[in-house]
């Protein structure tokens, strides 16, 4: 589970770098309110505000070439593993992808969470085209028993996506923090990534089709900082080095048909986003920014899909909340008032 703002990419901090920028009949308006309200907004809340411009059915295997340039196109349905996918949006991407007609592999570190996930799941979209099985990312054979359960059931996995992550539920200063919540985050977030994208791309190369890896960024992932939940930032930084770095090691290899990417659904209103939502400056950038898991996995799975679908091997970062989008819904709620209170009341 991610809090995040990189597609949005910090909780409250963003990093849009990326987008295009607006329109050049936008520029006065948009760079008017970037070095006046957002700045005295931010500093009044006390935060780093920055925007710059911006089964029984398994479909068969098609060969992907190792060779540079593209792929074979794979053929969905997809096969699709998503790590803590039990509640937030990894459940809401797991649901989207089975509307899709896609079979998907869930997971959690509770085997209560998971039964019940599946149940519902099972009942809205068919038992036939879901999986799942308890799976602590932290431990390394939990991990191997994932890619086991998965071979077993669906042979093979297309799409791979971690999201599993935690803030502990703990917003407060680092020198405030626990060494449990510590060890929680930084074993999860960091610990965890490593251990399921080593145990992924050991599963995809043998793979005749390879497959993708999608990474889950998170608040802190531009180097923006994230104060109350450091430890946290400090992990999803991690996530963009790390991602760029397997990326690199698959060239060096020259490995085509295995892509790692990243992901950045913004800022999802999960228990984990709203447990820390007692400040003004919280409220204020919940109410104008975030958006149901529901409908980020909206848009965020059709465009997952179309990567394996295209046959690109090129590196993607797909990102629901732009440089754009994110102007234009705070410049309407200072201009206009909108958004004021959509989730939480503000004072």
């Amino acid at each position: 589970m991610a809090i995040t703002v990189t597609a949005t990419s910090s909780l409250f901090n963003f990093n849009c770098s990326r987008s295009p920028p607006p329109s050049l009949s936008c520029r006065p308006i948009l760079s008017s309110l970037h070095h006046h309200h957002l700045r005295l907004s931010a500093r009044k809340f006390g935060f780093s505000t920055t925007l710059p411009y911006e089964k029984p059915f398994i479909s068969k295997p098609s060969v992907c070439s190792s060779s540079p340039g593209k792929s074979q196109p794979m053929v969905p349905p997809y096969n699709i593993l998503i790590t803590g996918s039990t509640k937030g949006i990894g459940y809401a991407l797991a649901k989207e992808f089975l509307k899709a007609g896609d079979n998907v592999l869930i997971c959690s570190r509770s085997a209560e969470r998971v039964e019940s996930a599946l149940q519902t799941l099972r009942t809205e979209c068919g038992v036939q085209h879901v999986w799942g099985t308890k799976c602590d990312v932290r431990d390394g054979n939990d991990v191997k028993n994932l890619v086991k359960y998965a071979q077993e059931n669906l042979q093979y996995i297309d799409i791979w996506i971690n999201n599993a992550g935690s803030n502990a539920y703990s917003y407060k200063p680092l020198a405030e923090a626990s060494d449990e919540d510590l060890i929680e985050v930084v074993t999860t977030n960091t610990l965890g990534l490593m251990i399921c994208c080593r145990e992924a791309m050991k599963m995809m190369l043998n793979q005749a089709r390879g497959g993708h890896i999608f990474n889950i960024d998170g608040a802190g992932s531009d180097g923006r900082p994230t104060p109350r939940f450091a430890a946290y930032g400090a992990t999803k930084r991690s996530v963009v080095h790390l991602t760029k770095s397997l990326q690199a090691e698959l060239r060096m290899q020259e490995v085509s048909n295995v892509v790692v990417h990243n992901l950045s659904p913004g800022m999802v209103t999960t228990d984990l986003l709203m447990s820390g939502a007692n400040t003004k400056q919280a409220k204020f950038f919940i109410n104008v920014l975030a958006e149901p898991a529901d409908e980020v996995a909206k848009y965020l799975v059709p465009n997952i899909r179309s990567i394996p679908m295209s046959g690109s091997t090129r590196p993607t970062y797909i990102r629901f909340l732009t440089g754009l989008k994110a102007y234009s819904q705070i410049f309407t709620r200072l201009a206009f008032g909108a958004r004021r209170n959509r989730y939480l009341v503000e004072d």
